[in-house]
Order: structure tokens, then C-alpha cells, then sequence
């Protein structure tokens, strides 16, 4: 089985969770018997960075970026057609991207089967309203409907698949995973004390937040949340793990108006074993975003054992169902309330870690997601007549 893996970022900087996922079901394809090519962008360091085995025994092809703000491939139509003609099914992640619109058109013209996993984006969110708007009327619902399947990261996300005209039964639920054997430290006690002494921590509990400084993260509200709690929590701390994404000023304007200096860290991009030891380290993780179709992050979290806390618009009522984590409304005042009963019971913080850790075990890895996958790419690749919406 062939498949090209497409997404136009692979740099987990700039690409967050879909860039993860892409890289992880390619490597676990890979294993699995697959013979799988990756197309992106040559932005971000091809998203291999320090992590080089995410990439082995794959082939990535990275072409130029004409246009940063709008990501603009240069991609010849041979080079392409190459591509797509030498796979047995295209796989495109993402969405509102012209690379993405690029390969549907030469898979269309081809009639070469392809897989949707816009991994939570259909409906429009954040900037640029008006061109995604006019993205869903020229590209948009055409891609998800003349789909051979398409793939949703949680159930909640079949309705926008809905909005769209795609009937339910070309729609595949295959969650987001991990690997746990990327989240071991191989010294524990070193590792998460330079992670502290880092960021001037010692032995303060401290809340963190892990991901892009950007409005549908939500940070404002954790760190609102945070302001609120009361003075039994005054010896723990806030750290703001993840690169800027337009909010780092005004949120350290906030940290000075509240008083709050020293109590909140501002780390940048903590990836790796800097990464794993922030989990490990960590009195409790805050999922405090406005939209998100599955957080990777509550899976780190989870299989690191931390407690999370975490909105009910990040794709997490399945982990919530099984009491692995705490699930609010977006707001402060949920969000704070939420975690001074959490941080004033150590008892029900260390059987929410373990609770959440059992459940990740037991259904969210890589490699189960990965074959789940990949038995999708057999039926479609061996039923090439399935019937397609255009």
C-alpha cells in the first residue's frame, strides 16, 4: 500500500497538533508495512527538527514556499501528478490550504482516491473570515464531499462533515494518539529539576499550559482563571509553555496589571525531554481552548500521569465520560473553580492522573490509530467505484 500523507506544515512549532499527528501516522503506516511519502512545505525545518525517527524509513518532499503569510506552494503540475499517479490513495490533512487545494484538483483529474482529515477546521475560526469563506465556496465543500471517506478526529466533529453535504457513513472516527515510549526520561529526577531551575521554579506546584499563544488556545482565560484563585493558592505558579502566536505582549500586560510577576513563566517553545519533564513536573495541566477537535496535549498530559483540566470544546467528552479528567465550560470562572478543588485535594489529583493514564493506554496509541487508518486505505484503494458526492 502506497499513500501520500499530505500537510502543508510538518514543523511542530508552527503546525501543532496536526503536523504531530501527520508525523506520527506516517511513522506508524510505516510500520505497519506501508510505503508512505510526505508532501509539505520547506518552512519550519520539515517538522523533523531534533526528532529524526519520526521521519525514518519515510520519504518527505518538501517544496518552496512562495508566500509565508499564505503559504503558497510552488509545486509543478508534473511533479505532482507524479506524486499522486505513484499512490495508492492520497491522504490530505488540514484544511484552508492551498496545497491541499493543489492535490484535490490533480486527484480529481485523475481519479485518485483520496481521504479528508481536516482535523477539526471545517468550520471557520480565528482570521482571514472572508478568504475562508470564500475558500468553503470554491474548494472547501467540494474536497470533503467528493472524498472516498473521510476521517473525523472525535464523533463530535461528524456534524461539521454534515454542514457540509458528506452523509455519515463516509465518516471515519480515528482519534488522535501517543507513543508512550517518547514521554520516558532517562533521568527523572535530573531532568525535571533543570526544567525547574529553568524557569526559577524549585519546588512550587505550578499549573501548566502547553501550545500557541493564540486566541483559540485560549491562554487570557487560563491566566484570568489563575488571577482568581484564592490566597491558599498563593505558592503556586503559572507557566505559559508555547511559542508566540500574537498574545505574548498583551499577556504580559496582564501579568503586570494583576501583580502576578514572578508567579507567571513565560517558557517559549518547550519540546522533547524539555517537554516530558514540564509533564512530569507539573501539578496540573490547563486546557483552557475555545475550539479544538482533539487535544494532543491531554494526551501527553495523561500518559505522563498529570492531571488535566480542560474546556468542553476540545474534543475530550469520551476522557471526561470516564472520569480521566476535568471537563468546563469556557469561562475563568469554571476554569478557576475547577482547579483550587483540584490543587486543594492531592489525594483526587494523583487518581486523576492514573485514571486518565489507564484510559490513554488502553485506546489512544499511535499504532492502533495508525491500523485503523490503514484498513481505511485498503477499503478505498480496493473499491475504487464507491459512490462520491461532487
Amino acid at each position: 500500500m502506497k499513500i501520500l500523507l499530505v500537510n502543508h506544515l510538518l514543523d511542530p512549532v508552527s503546525g501543532g497538533g496536526t503536523a504531530e499527528r501527520t508525523l506520527q501516522m506516517a511513522r506508524f503506516l510505516a510500520t505497519e508495512g506501508a510505503e508512505c511519502t510526505l508532501l509539505t512545505l520547506d518552512i519550519g525545518g520539515i517538522g523533523a527538527g531534533a526528532r529524526p525517527s519520526l521521519i525514518s524509513g519515510v520519504k518527505v518532499v518538501a517544496v518552496p514556499c512562495l508566500n509565508q503569510r499564505f503559504f503558497l506552494p510552488y509545486l509543478r503540475y508534473a511533479r505532482l501528478k507524479a506524486l499522486v499517479e505513484g499512490a495508492d490513495v492520497v491522504y490530505l490533512s488540514g484544511h484552508w490550504t492551498l496545497l491541499n487545494a493543489w492535490v484535490f484538483h490533480v486527484c480529481k483529474r485523475l481519479g485518485k482516491p483520496y481521504l479528508f482529515c481536516p482535523a477539526g477546521a471545517l468550520k471557520p475560526f480565528g482570521r482571514s473570515r472572508v478568504l475562508k469563506w470564500l475558500y468553503a465556496k470554491l474548494v472547501g465543500g467540494s474536497l470533503a464531499r467528493s472524498a472516498a471517506a473521510c476521517v473525523a478526529v472525535t464523533e463530535g466533529e461528524k456534524s461539521d462533515f454534515a454542514e457540509c453535504g458528506v452523509p455519515a457513513e463516509r465518516v471515519v472516527v480515528v482519534p488522535n494518539g501517543i507513543d508512550p515510549a517518547e514521554y520516558v526520561l532517562a533521568n527523572p529526577t535530573g531532568e525535571v529539576a533543570s526544567f525547574r531551575r529553568k524557569l526559577g521554579l524549585d519546588a512550587s506546584r505550578f499549573i501548566l499550559f502547553l501550545g500557541r499563544l493564540n486566541p483559540i488556545k485560549g491562554p487570557d482565560l487560563l491566566l484570568e482563571a489563575f488571577s482568581r484563585l484564592p490566597p491558599s493558592a498563593r505558592d503556586v505558579h503559572l507557566v505559559l509553555a508555547g511559542p508566540d502566536g500574537g498574545m505574548r505582549g498583551l499577556l504580559e500586560q496582564s501579568v503586570a496589571a494583576l501583580g502576578l510577576d514572578g508567579r507567571v513563566h513565560f517558557a517559549g517553545y518547550v519540546g522533547g525531554s524539555e517537554k516530558v519533564a514540564a509533564l512530569h513536573a507539573a501539578t496540573v495541566l490547563a486546557i483552557p481552548s475555545r475550539r479544538e477537535a482533539m487535544s494532543i496535549v491531554v494526551l501527553e498530559g495523561g500518559i505522563c500521569a498529570c492531571p488535566v483540566v480542560f474546556t468542553d470544546t476540545c474534543g475530550l467528552d469520551a476522557i471526561a465520560r470516564d472520569n480521566a479528567g476535568v471537563m468546563v465550560p469556557v469561562s475563568a470562572a469554571a476554569l478557576s473553580g475547577a482547579l483550587e478543588n483540584l490543587l486543594a485535594s492531592p489525594e483526587e489529583l494523583r487518581r486523576s492522573g492514573e485514571q486518565l493514564q489507564r484510559i490513554i493506554r488502553q485506546h489512544y496509541l499511535w499504532q492502533s490509530q495508525a491500523r485503523r487508518l490503514l484498513a481505511l486505505a485498503e477499503h478505498v484503494a480496493s473499491n475504487p467505484g464507491q459512490e462520491k458526492n461532487g
